[in-house]
């Protein structure tokens, strides 16, 4: 299960460059969910442009690969967005909306999941922080359904089981690993200072969730794998869009010779 795991007792660099991501957009994350927990809508935009302002320049010391990826990530996860909280209701924003934020803020997540997982503490520490991770996300789901807390969250243990399938079956499980630190951080605060409430019963599952769920990482690894999945999609077709119109170009060149002729 753990064949997709960075091979033990290889020196791995550290790269300040991974550091500054993951640092900056925690920081970033903490003061704009917030702000937000009392700003109106011109200051929430005002949040939205900062993110795609901050986004673009983080995107610009990275290859063309996570380039695509994360603009894969934003738009998908802009969709669910939509779709899961405005249109189904499983968390509602304070204004019903979604902010303007939460685009580039989910770009802004992607990017330091990818770079905490290529990181050189996660590539050498790699099983031992995902064991930590696995236990504490264990835990808080097994709270859930204790039936010690008032609000159960059986959504939150299904969302774990979901979880461990991504990072022992997945090819990219540092990634999945590396999610779970920002989405709790980000989820942990913006239900807290009311940014945004889950549904205390799920409109699909109709089970008792939690706020946040304890497995919700997992929805945000739905998001990281379409990302890393589509990438190689969009680079196939772009070849093959490119080889078609040098086709067009060369047959046009070839016509247009013989015409001369």
């Amino acid at each position: 299960m753990l064949r997709h795991f960075p091979e033990i007792g290889i020196h791995y660099p550290h790269k300040k460059r991974d550091y500054f991501i993951a640092a900056f957009t925690f920081f970033c994350v903490a003061v704009c969910l917030i702000s937000d927990a009392t700003a109106d809508m011109d200051k929430q935009n005002a949040l939205g442009v900062c993110g795609w302002v901050f986004l673009i320049g983080l995107l610009l010391g990275e290859s063309t690969d996570v380039r695509v990826q994360v603009l894969i990530a934003v738009m998908f996860a802009t969709i669910g967005e939509h779709f899961a909280s405005p249109y189904m209701g499983g968390y509602t924003y304070r204004f019903g909306n979604v902010p303007a934020y939460v685009p580039p803020g989910h770009g802004m997540v992607y990017l330091t999941a990818v770079a905490l997982a290529r990181s050189g503490l996660f590539m050498t520490h790699a099983r031992a922080i995902t064991a930590g991770v696995l236990l504490v996300c264990g835990l808080w789901s097994w709270w859930g359904i204790s039936g010690i807390p008032a609000q159960g969250d059986y959504v939150g243990a299904l969302l774990f089981c979901v979880f461990l399938i991504y990072v022992f079956k997945g090819r990219s499980p540092l990634v999945y690993v590396a999610a779970f630190f920002i989405t709790t951080w980000l989820e942990l605060i913006g239900t807290a200072v009311g940014t945004w409430k889950w549904a205390a019963i799920d409109p699909v599952l109709h089970l008792p969730q939690g706020n946040p769920p304890s497995g919700v990482a997992a929805w945000y690894c739905l998001v990281d794998a379409v990302a890393m999945g589509g990438a190689p999609l969009v680079f196939k077709g772009w070849r093959s869009v490119s080889e078609w119109l040098a086709a067009v170009r060369g047959r046009r060149t070839a016509y247009q010779g013989a015409a001369n002729d």
